[in-house]
This record gives C-alpha cells, structure tokens and sequence, in this order.
C-alpha cells in the first residue's frame, strides 16, 4: 500500500510519502531544498549525493514524522541552517 499526499507549510508544499514494506514503514517528505528519510533510506548516499537529507528514526506514519526531530544530517542539509535534534516541522520551513 502507498499513501501520498502534500501538506501546505506557509505558501509551499511538502511531499509526502508512506510506502507500507513487508516489516516497517517507508516515509519520505520532500522539500524543493531538501528531504526528510526514515531509517530505510541511506545517508551515506544523500551524503555522496550531496543532497540536503534529514534523517529520522522511530516513526511509522506521516503524522509521526512530522512530530519528530533531527537524528542526523548531511553535510548540505547542515548548510541551509538544519541542526540534530531540530523539530522536523521546523526543518520543513527550510526545505520547502
């Protein structure tokens, strides 16, 4: 099962998207800058990507995410003011 939808955050969108895998849970929301990851995803290449990439773990919806904060970052992510432990809904101002 997939779930997509936008969630508005001032005048831009989000991306959201929830993929239902065999154990856990995919999420992703994508910012025009950057974009938030679960555990699922990999950092190490947002980092050889250099894509403005969050990370957060513990979470298996998309309400959960966005309740969320900072478990680690890349390096670009880093440069457009994003800090660890940084409240996800905080870090989608930056990225939308």
């Amino acid at each position: 099962m997939i779930k997509y939808k936008k969630i508005r955050i001032g005048k831009k969108y989000i991306e959201a998207l929830w993929v239902r895998l065999q154990r856990k849970n995919l999420i992703l929301l994508r910012g025009a800058k950057g974009y938030v990851m679960c555990g699922y995803l990999n950092l190490s290449a947002a980092q050889m990507f250099k894509d403005a990439a969050v990370k957060i773990t513990g979470v298996s919806t998309i309400e959960e995410a966005l309740k969320a904060s900072v478990h680690s970052l890349s390096h670009p992510a880093r440069k457009l003011g994003i800090s660890k432990g940084q409240p996800i809904k905080d870090v989608l101002r930056i990225i939308a």
